[in-house]
């Protein structure tokens, strides 16, 4: 009797447990192989189109880091905007 449970439920067990593991293996390898193909695409579009790209050895973080020294992020106020849904304060009776 134990026999037969351990056809019933270990086996198919097993090979889910283990089939998963490699269709996820190939699934996740599948999607980043198409994430880097197609971000060169998308570089190579845009400097078509007459956008400039720097390269990623021009962005530093030290760069980025001098330039928010310059800015005064101390004293800044928050204003709220009108949501899309909402009708602008200076139209309302």
């Amino acid at each position: 009797m134990s026999r037969s449970r351990i056809l019933q439920y270990g086996i198919p067990f097993l090979i889910f447990v283990l089939g998963g593991s490699v269709g996820l293996r190939e699934f996740t390898e599948l999607r980043y192989r198409y994430k880097h193909t197609s971000q060169y695409n998308i570089h190579d579009e845009l400097e078509k189109e007459g956008f400039q790209m720097k390269s990623p050895e021009e962005i530093t973080l030290e760069k980025e880091y001098e330039k928010l020294e310059k800015l005064d992020l101390d004293n800044w106020k928050n204003i709220r905007i009108p949501r899309p849904w909402e009708e602008p304060e200076d139209t309302k009776n």
